[in-house]
C-alpha cells in the first residue's frame, strides 16, 4: 500500500504556530471513484483514504511505516517566502 508522509505547514489564516510540527501520514486512493447509479453521489471501496495518521516526528512516522509495510512518499514542506514592504507603500 502507498502513503504519502508531509509536515503540516503553518495555516495562512492564523499567526500561531500550533500542530506545525506534526507529521501527517495518508493513505494513497488505490481504486477509481464512481458515482452510484442511483443517488448520484461518488465514492469507493477504499475507506483507509479517510484516515489521517499524526506522529510527533518523521522518524516515528518511518517506523510505523516500515512496521507495516507501507512505501513511503515523503513530500517536502515548502519554503517560506516572505513579502517584506511598508504601509506607505500601499499609496504609490
Amino acid at each position: 500500500m502507498h502513503a504519502r508522509l508531509y509536515q503540516r505547514p503553518k495555516h495562512a489564516l492564523q499567526s500561531g504556530h500550533a500542530h506545525t510540527g506534526e507529521w501527517l501520514l495518508e493513505f494513497e486512493r488505490d481504486d477509481r471513484i464512481r458515482a452510484d447509479p442511483l443517488t448520484g453521489w461518488t465514492g469507493s471501496g477504499f475507506t483507509a483514504g479517510q484516515i489521517q495518521l499524526r506522529f510527533a516526528n518523521q522518524d516515528a512516522a518511518l517506523a510505523y511505516a516500515k512496521a507495516n509495510d507501507l512505501e513511503v512518499e515523503i513530500v517536502p514542506l515548502a519554503p517560506k517566502t516572505l513579502k517584506i514592504q511598508a504601509y506607505a507603500d500601499n499609496f504609490r
